[in-house]
Formats: C-alpha cells, sequence, structure tokens
C-alpha cells in the first residue's frame, strides 16, 4: 500500500465562472489538504481525500471573497470547508481517469465526476517520489445552495450557475 499526500507549494486548486455572461473571473482556495492512497502502483484502486478552508478563497478582490464566504455563498462561519471523497477512480486510457466521488459544500452532499489527466511519475532532486495530475469538472452552484443572484437592467445574469473546476496536484509518496 502506497500513500500519498498534496504537495501545496506545487499544486492549485482553480475555480473560473462567468461573469455578466460576457467575461470570466478564475478564483483559487490558498488552502487545501488531500491525500491517495493506493494498493501498489494501480491508481484504479485509489482512495482520494480532498479539502478546502473556505476562509482561504481568493478572487483578487478582498470586497467578493468577503461576500463569497457570506451566507448568499459558502456561509464560511458555519460550513468552514469544502471536501471530496472518492468512491471511483476508473482508468479510461493510459493517462486519463474519471474520478467519481462525494463533494460537499454547506453540508450538501453530490455526486461529482472529474476527469483526471495522470502527467507521471517523477523522483525529485531530495529522493521524494512525486506523482502529477490536472483535474477539471464543473458543478452547479445552485446545487449547493450558493443562490445568491442578481439580474441586469437589461435582463442579463450577473453569475452563471455553472462553475469550471481546474486543479493542478502534485501528490509526494509518504514514507
Amino acid at each position: 500500500m502506497a500513500n500519498y499526500k498534496i504537495d501545496a507549494s506545487h499544486s492549485e486548486v482553480t475555480f473560473k465562472i462567468k461573469h455578466l455572461m460576457i467575461s470570466t473571473v478564475t478564483g483559487k482556495f490558498d488552502k487545501f489538504d488531500g491525500n491517495m492512497t493506493t494498493e501498489g502502483d494501480d491508481l484504479t484502486n485509489a482512495r482520494i481525500t480532498f479539502e478546502a478552508d473556505i476562509d482561504s478563497i481568493n478572487t483578487n478582490s478582498g470586497q467578493r471573497d468577503t461576500h463569497l464566504k457570506s451566507d448568499d455563498f459558502f456561509a464560511a462561519d458555519k460550513f468552514p470547508k469544502l471536501s471530496f471523497s472518492s468512491t471511483n477512480f476508473k482508468i479510461v486510457s493510459e493517462s486519463e481517469y474519471v474520478l467519481t466521488g462525494d463533494f460537499t459544500i454547506r453540508d450538501i452532499t453530490k455526486t461529482l465526476s472529474l476527469d483526471v489527466e495522470y502527467n507521471g511519475e517523477m523522483v525529485d532532486p531530495y529522493g521524494q517520489t512525486k506523482l502529477g495530475f490536472e483535474i477539471n469538472g464543473k458543478i452547479n452552484r445552485k446545487d449547493f445552495d450558493l443562490k445568491w443572484s442578481a439580474v441586469t437592467e437589461a435582463g442579463g445574469v450577473v453569475v452563471s450557475d455553472e462553475v469550471k473546476l481546474h486543479l493542478n496536484i502534485q501528490l509526494v509518496k509518504q514514507a
């Protein structure tokens, strides 16, 4: 059995959402953690857990970040973390997988499937074994009670319901 932990200094957890349906705002979580346990080299049996601190949300706008932490969105004071726990990690091709699991925001859990590109394994200059992944998916924010909405004078939507998820994750093998 092999255990891996996210190397946060070489990983990023980002999301994108349409604003006014004409541009895209990118945000990220600055504090997150995760683990993967495998049965040897076969990643298809991997068990993966992940969580991010809502208070670490960063969209390069302090006012927007404060709004996102409020009850209109994440309610960070009541629900300080979002989490993911895998239920399946299925191989599609040599470097492509589909990761399925339980994704929780605001104590609402939904099944989420993510496309995973496995970028390989490398031993760093310090002798640590590392694995690299690029992960993509999307959610409907209203499924998780991220409910705030507004309409412009012309009838346009201010914030889309679809949120695109993009993670670049490097895992380091634990001794």
